[in-house]
This record gives structure tokens, sequence and C-alpha cells, in this order.
């Protein structure tokens, strides 16, 4: 559950989870096999049918080369209207499906009268350590995660993290979360990465440039920043989408304090959503009533993800365990660093 480390200023939540936003859940499924380390992430904005009850919602590329799947309709419309699914680069197709399939089964009038359904997948490469061409993930694999979600989830080499590296060293799922207060009331932001990027020269860990020392010290190649991440932010402050938008932006000051540079090769994207209200996807009135935030009182947030992304970054490294696949072999960050 997050790191032990001390970073950044804030208050951390309970769990130091995303999950510390109320209704908000993650679920995995870790596959593993000879020269396969894949699988599936699951995180649902809230327990309830994310189709007729939408949140807000906004995305952030902040380096494009990726292949995730829903992005221009939450630009568009400002809403998130299905559990986020995070996997592998060349599985988001199969991610989608089961997805769509899966919101088809709560929603009878989807593809009739009532349109069509966005289905929001992110991925990341995982081919260095897993047998991306093989295609193992299957649509029961995404309603599997779905039906796991709980407050509660594991970080490190699982799910979609499993086959994923960081800096050198084994990446994968990682989480955090930091409180503040807004009209006398505690708030919180919380962020799950999916981490597959960094060189491990440029590593820096609670302000401290570590990499070039373990470069050294444990004579890892140098590679070049090519992977991607994927930071998803939830928050239960009144945010409207333009303000969840510059929250996403925000996520590009973490990264950067734990070394990227947002390589060529790199998908480097944020989405973001509120739980505060819920926008329904039918109604009889015209006009409908939404908080939001005074902007100014936004500062009060953007350490917050700031420092979340940072901490859920180190804490994707500091959980997940010294994976082999491939003839290759990543080591676990916490055999080399103190929290």
């Amino acid at each position: 559950m997050g790191t032990d480390m001390k970073i950044g200023l804030a208050k951390k939540g309970k769990r130091n989870l995303i999950s510390d936003i109320k209704g908000v859940t993650v679920g995995h499924v870790t596959i593993k096999g000879e020269n396969i380390n894949t699988g599936v992430t699951a995180i649902r904005p809230h327990g309830g049918n994310m189709f007729t009850e939408k949140v807000l919602g906004a995305v952030h590329v902040i380096n494009g080369y990726g292949k995730s799947t829903g992005l221009i309709q939450v630009e568009e419309l400002g809403t998130i209207e299905t559990p986020i699914i995070l996997t592998n680069t060349l599985s988001v197709g199969t991610a989608a499906t089961g997805l769509i399939r899966y919101m088809m089964e709560d929603n009878p009038d989807i593809g009739g009268k009532d349109g069509t359904v966005n289905p929001l997948v992110f991925e990341c490469n995982d081919g260095g350590l897993s047998d991306i061409r093989g295609m193992h993930i299957t649509e029961s694999h995404v309603y599997e995660a779905l039906a796991n979600t709980t407050e509660e989830f594991e970080e490190g080499a699982v799910g979609a993290g499993t086959g994923m590296s960081c800096f050198g060293f084994k990446g994968g799922i990682g989480s955090a979360s930091r409180v503040t207060k807004l009209d006398g009331e505690e708030y919180t932001v919380g962020v799950l990465v999916l981490t597959n990027f960094g060189s491990i020269e440029h590593l820096r860990i609670n302000g401290k440039a570590v990499g070039a020392e373990l470069r050294e010290a444990l004579r890892i190649k140098t590679e070049a920043d090519k992977g991607s991440v994927i930071v998803v932010i939830a928050t239960d402050a009144p945010l409207n989408e333009r303000q969840l938008k510059r929250l996403c932006k925000r996520a590009a000051a973490g990264l950067a304090r734990v070394g990227s540079y947002y390589g060529n090769g790199s998908g480097d994207i944020a989405v973001a959503f509120s739980t505060a209200q819920k926008l329904p996807h039918n109604s009889k009135r015209d006009v409908l009533e939404c908080k939001r935030l005074f902007d100014n009182s936004m500062d009060k947030l953007f350490p917050l993800v700031v420092e979340a992304v940072e901490e859920a970054v180190l804490s994707s490294m500091l959980h997940a365990e010294t994976t082999v696949g491939k003839g290759k072999t990543r080591y676990s960050l916490k055999e080399f660093v103190k929290e």
C-alpha cells in the first residue's frame, strides 16, 4: 500500500491508494507462464452502472506514442461511461471488445435506442518480458478483473503490470493518495500508475539522483526511455471536466520528479475523474446543475497530484517482485533501495 517514504508535504490517505476515494475499486488478473508475463487491471470509478451514471472525466496526452482507445470521446464530452481497463499494447482490441460485451449485458439498449458505448482502455508494451505476440489476453480476463475489484489491491508485478519495466528495474502497478481540506472538509486525490518507462541514469528517488550510481554498481545496461506510463487520477473533489484536465496536466510534473523526460517512443497518458457527482445518460431536464471548485483553490489539489504520481511510480517498483521472461531479468528496486 503505497510506500513508507516521506514524499512531499501533504497528508497521505488512509490506505495510500487510489481507493481512498470512496467507491473506487481496483481488480487484477495476472497471467504467467513460460515467457508469459501479462495481465489486465480494471478500475471502477463507482460500483453502480457506469453507462447510466457517468462521471465527469478528462484525458491529457503527455507524449502520444500509444494505442489506447476511447480518449477522443472523453475529450469531446468530458464524461467517462465505462470502467477503465489497463493491459498490454496488442490486447487493446480484445480488452475493448470484452468491456463492450460487459457493458451491453447490463445495458440492453446499447447499440439500439441509447446508441453505442465508449470503452476506455489504456496500454503499455510488456513485450520485453512477455510473449506479446501470443495474444494471451482474452475477453474473459476483462470480466474476471472487473469481478475482482476491491478497495484493497496488490501493487507491483500484478495485472497489467506483470510484464512491465521501469528505469531498468521491474515496474508495474503503483498507487498513492493525498488529502487536503476545502471549506474545512477533507478531500482526497488518488493516483494509480502503470509504469513501463524510464532510463536508469535519470532515476531520482525523493529528489536524489541515484540512477547513475545504481547503474554503475549493478552494471545495468542503459536503455532509451521508450516505454510508456498510464496515470489514472481520481478525486472526490467537485471538479468539472476542464478542471480535471488541469489535474491531468500536473501528472507530468510528478513523472519528471522521478526522472522521466517523456522519450520519443514513450506513450505517456493521464486520465482523471471525479466521483463527486454523476451525470445521467438520459434526462427529462434540459438544464443540469453541477458543482465546481473555485479555480484559485485548484492550487490545493495540484501538489497532491504531483506527490501522488511521484510516490505511485516508486511504489510500483518497490512492490514488484523480480521477474524473468524472454531471457531477461528485471530486478525489484526493493532489493537495492531501503524505503
